[in-house]
């Protein structure tokens, strides 16, 4: 089989001992007979699954016993919009636009409430990360950020410290950096980046940030999935499972610290070499380059092409940009190995010597 490197955004490259894992147990489940696939998310062999998936994420994270756990569906869209259902009608909030995806949150919130843009990036497309006060904070009902911009290649290096719920959705950046969680009142995850499978959204909510908009629907409600302990109806049971052997996996090499170190050493081989390079340019303010999803072009959007038609027949995979941005985007993610950096940095080396 040709060796091949996944640089997407999302669904990303899983760790190769997770998928071994899953593979050997996808016909019988720790001799229970059943693959997890089909088994009952009310039996007491799923309720061990979900459990050890809470607890070895709860280490990792440094999660306190004030905020719970959910496995829920949907996507971090869903959450754009569960989020402000119960939490944006008829009040003011605070968001940070610097993306794409920001602004998707937005649109949601507005349906709901008055959406607040306290600061931007949009003047210089997205290249930096916006300054922003912490003062007089207190008329919003929540202050919302994108940890990471998938598309736009920046993210967040410090959280702010604020008096009102901090809500982040951190899809793409999720145990590949560290966040104190206590100073949250609401992270949300979709799972196909750091965590597992696309079909899970990890949420980790403080228990008493609770809605008060009455009759909201129940697969709708945080309240009602934290009484029910994400089984409220039938989770992603196997996207579950492969996230708790992906939590596995994390805690075998060191957790999140280990992680930090290992994507700063891949994201700066790929910038420094784009960096000092004339062919080869980088968008992104560097204080505000994001260690996950790094956007680069060529000369021309023809070259642009070109590269990622011919570095795909040489299997290095999903290295167009989105179709909002251009030009080409490395992804790497937690399972991401360091060969496939150097993999496409020699490709690129290639690539410029013959398009000059």
């Amino acid at each position: 089989m040709t060796k091949v490197y996944n640089f997407s955004a999302g669904p990303a490259a899983l760790p190769k001992k997770v998928l071994e894992k899953a593979q050997n147990q996808l016909l019988n489940y720790k001799q229970s007979g059943m693959s997890v696939m089909e088994m009952s998310h009310r039996s007491a062999i799923f309720e061990e699954i979900l459990e050890h998936a809470k607890a070895q994420v709860k280490e990792l994270m440094n999660i306190p016993d004030t905020h719970s756990i959910l496995f829920l569906q949907g996507g971090a869209s869903m959450q754009f919009h569960m989020l402000a259902l119960n939490y944006a009608q008829g009040k003011d909030v605070a968001y940070v636009d610097t993306g794409n995806w920001s602004q998707k949150a937005m649109d949601e919130a507005s349906r709901y409430g008055t959406v607040h843009c306290i600061a931007s990036s949009k003047d210089k497309n997205y290249s930096y990360i916006p300054e922003f006060s912490t003062d007089n904070l207190e008329k919003y009902a929540y202050l919302h950020l994108t940890t990471n911009n998938t598309l736009e290649g920046t993210a967040f290096t410090t959280l702010p410290k604020v008096n009102i719920p901090l809500i982040l959705d951190a899809s793409s950046n999720i145990l590949s950096y560290d966040i104190d969680v206590s100073q949250t009142a609401l992270i949300y995850a979709g799972a196909q980046k750091n965590i597992g499978a696309a079909g899970v959204t990890m949420v980790i909510i403080r228990n008493d940030f609770i809605s008060d908009v009455k009759d909201l629907p129940p697969m709708l409600s945080y309240e009602t999935m934290i009484k029910n302990n994400s089984l409220y109806n039938t989770p992603p049971t196997y996207g579950i499972y492969i996230a708790g052997l992906v939590f596995d996996w994390l805690q075998e090499l060191g957790g999140v610290d280990a992680m930090i170190k290992l994507n700063t050493i891949k994201s700066n081989k790929l910038y420094d070499f784009i960096d000092h390079s004339d062919f080869y340019s980088c968008p992104v303010h560097g204080s505000d380059r994001s260690l996950t999803n790094i956007p680069f072009k060529s000369p021309n959007e023809t070259l642009d092409a070109k590269f990622v038609k011919e570095a795909t027949d040489k299997g290095l995979l999903n290295l167009k940009g989105h179709r909002l941005i251009g030009g080409m985007r490395a992804s790497l993610y937690n399972a991401f190995p360091l060969e496939g950096v150097e993999a496409l940095i020699d490709f690129m080396i290639q690539f410029e010597g013959e398009n000059q």
